[in-house]
């Protein structure tokens, strides 16, 4: 029986950062001071933050104090999404559309390790929420998952599929359990 064999210089696949040393320098000090001090209580700040450093973010939204962004140069937000202090690990691009919420704690993971290979591999794959999808506290999205529109993941759930649009998912791994109906 085969056995991992952790190693320093793994497998990265097609992995790229997609910016330089410099700008991934600046970033990280950009971070510490303003995003994970939480003493920028301030949206539009950080939003303009996240813009300077190549994030795509639409018109009218809140982004609040300690969330955390891997890479901003990866990351696409839509129209009027609010963004509360979650985990953004973004090795692959996240797509947010319009309306969209992700609560407290909740985690967005584009990247893991082959647990199949014994030199543990990285791979990594893009995550989706179509408009009006919301992710709630503590929930968590793996890597290559697509939120269609307006479907929930509840408290503490983890999404490992496709959520369909219009529906209510819970556990660990989520399952749906009801259509999301909207007054």
């Amino acid at each position: 029986m085969n056995k991992t064999q952790l190693n320093k210089n793994f497998n990265t696949g097609n992995f790229h950062i997609g910016a330089s040393a410099l700008k991934q320098f600046l970033w990280y000090f950009t971070d510490v001071f303003f995003f994970k001090t939480k003493l920028i209580p301030i949206s539009s700040i950080l939003v303009f933050f996240l813009r300077l450093f190549g994030a795509k973010i639409g018109k009218e939204v809140r982004i609040k104090p300690g969330i955390y962004v891997k890479y901003p140069w990866k990351l696409v937000i839509g129209n009027y999404s609010w963004l509360a202090d979650c985990y953004i690990e973004n090795l692959d691009f996240i797509y947010i559309g319009d309306n969209c919420c992700i609560s407290q704690q909740a985690m967005l993971i584009t990247g893991n390790h082959n647990y199949r290979k014994t030199s543990f591999d990285l791979f990594t794959a893009p995550i989706t929420l179509e408009d009006g999808a919301w992710i709630g506290a503590s929930a968590k999205i793996c890597p290559g998952v697509k939120v269609h529109n307006h479907a929930v993941l509840t408290m503490g759930s983890v999404a490992t599929k496709a959520l369909a649009a219009y529906s209510i998912y819970q556990g660990n791994p989520a399952v749906k359990i009801k259509e999301r109906e909207i007054h």
